[in-house]
C-alpha cells in the first residue's frame, strides 16, 4: 500500500526529449507544431468529408473514418507534451499524468494495429469475393468488427497499465524520450521486472504479428487474384483500390518492426527517439494525405468545400 501511495504522490519522471540538442529546440518546436496542425486538420477533415459525401458511405471509408479518429487522438495525446518540453525548462511529469498519457497512447496504437488488419480483410473481400462483398461486409458486421477492435484495444491497455501500476519507483526517474513509453518506464522501476517484461513481450508480439499475419495473408490472396485478371485495366483498378492502405500498412508496421529491432543501448537512444517521432507524430499526419491524394471522390469533396466559402463571398 505504501508503494501505491508513493507512486501517486512522490514519483516524478523527467522527460529528456531532445534536450541534448539545445540549438534545435525552437526549430524542432516549429516543425512539430506545423506537423500537428496538419495532422489535426487532415484527420478531422477526413472524418467530415466521409460524413458529408454519400459516395464514401462504404465499409472501407467507415473504417478509414475510425483510422482518422485514432490518428487524431494519438497525435493529440503525444504531440502537445512534446511541444511543451521543447520550450520549457521543467520537463517533469508526475506519475498519474505519465501513466494516463501512456494508457491512452497504447490504446490508440493497439486499436489501430487491429483496425489496419480489418481494413486488409475488407480489401481482400472486395477484390477476391466482389459478388459477396455487400453481404460479407454488411453494416452490422462492420460495427461488430469495430466493437471487437476497440474492446481488444481496451483489454490490452488494461493489462499493460496494470503491470505498471503494481511496480515501485524511486522519487525522481529520468526517461530518455519525449513521452511516457512502456519500456522506458519499466527500465526505471525498482521492482523485479522479469515476469512483467515476459507478459508485455508476449502480448505486444501477439498484437503485432497476429495482425501482420492477417495483413500479409490478405494481400497474398489479393495479389494472386490481381495476377489472374486478364485485362491490364482491371489489374490496375483492383490494385489502386488497395494501394493507399498497403502504403499506410507498410509505413506503420515497418516503423513498429524497426523499433523492435533497435537494441536498447545508450548509443541507440537518438535512433529510438527519432523513430518514435516518426511513429507518433509523422505517421498520423501521413495517413489522411495517403488516403486522400489517391481518391477522386475525396479530392472532389475537398474542392467543393474550398469553393463553398468563395461562392458565399461572391454571392
Amino acid at each position: 500500500m505504501g508503494n501505491a501511495d508513493r507512486n501517486e504522490s512522490d514519483v516524478m519522471f523527467i522527460l529528456l526529449g531532445f534536450s541534448d540538442y539545445p540549438d534545435l529546440q525552437i526549430p524542432l518546436f516549429l516543425v512539430f507544431l506545423v506537423i500537428y496542425i496538419i495532422t489535426v486538420v487532415g484527420n478531422l477533415g477526413m472524418i467530415i468529408i466521409i460524413r458529408i459525401n454519400p459516395k464514401l458511405h462504404t465499409p472501407m471509408y467507415f473504417f478509414l473514418s475510425h483510422l482518422s479518429f485514432l490518428d487524431f487522438c494519438y497525435s493529440t495525446i503525444t504531440t502537445p507534451k512534446l511541444l511543451e518540453i521543447l520550450v520549457v525548462e521543467d520537463r517533469s511529469i508526475s506519475f498519474v499524468p505519465c501513466i494516463t498519457q501512456y494508457s491512452f497512447a497504447v490504446m490508440c496504437v493497439v486499436t489501430e494495429v487491429f483496425l489496419l488488419a480489418v481494413m486488409a480483410y475488407d480489401r481482400f473481400v472486395a477484390i477476391c469475393n466482389p459478388l459477396l462483398y455487400i453481404v460479407v461486409m454488411s453494416q452490422k458486421r462492420c460495427v461488430l468488427m469495430m466493437t471487437g477492435v476497440y474492446t481488444w484495444g481496451i483489454f490490452s491497455t488494461s493489462v499493460f497499465v496494470y503491470s505498471l501500476l503494481i511496480r515501485s519507483f524511486a522519487g525522481i526517474n529520468v526517461i530518455n524520450n519525449f513521452l511516457c513509453e512502456y519500456s522506458a518506464i519499466i527500465s526505471v522501476s525498482i521492482s523485479d521486472n522479469y515476469v512483467i517484461q515476459i507478459i508485455f513481450f508476449i502480448l505486444a508480439n501477439f498484437n503485432t504479428f497476429f495482425t501482420l499475419a492477417i495483413v500479409l495473408t490478405s494481400y497474398f490472396f489479393i495479389f494472386i487474384t490481381i495476377l489472374k485478371m486478364n485485362s491490364a485495366s482491371g489489374r490496375y483498378k483492383a490494385f489502386s483500390t488497395c494501394a493507399s492502405h498497403l502504403t499506410g500498412v507498410t509505413i506503420f508496421f515497418g516503423t513498429i518492426l524497426f523499433l523492435y529491432c533497435v537494441p536498447s543501448s545508450k548509443g541507440s537512444w537518438l535512433l529510438v527517439r527519432v523513430s518514435t517521432v516518426f511513429y507518433t507524430v509523422v505517421i498520423p499526419m501521413l495517413n489522411p494525405l495517403i488516403y486522400s491524394l489517391r481518391n477522386k471522390d475525396v479530392k472532389e469533396t475537398i474542392k467543393k468545400l474550398i469553393e463553398l466559402p468563395i461562392k458565399w463571398c461572391s454571392g
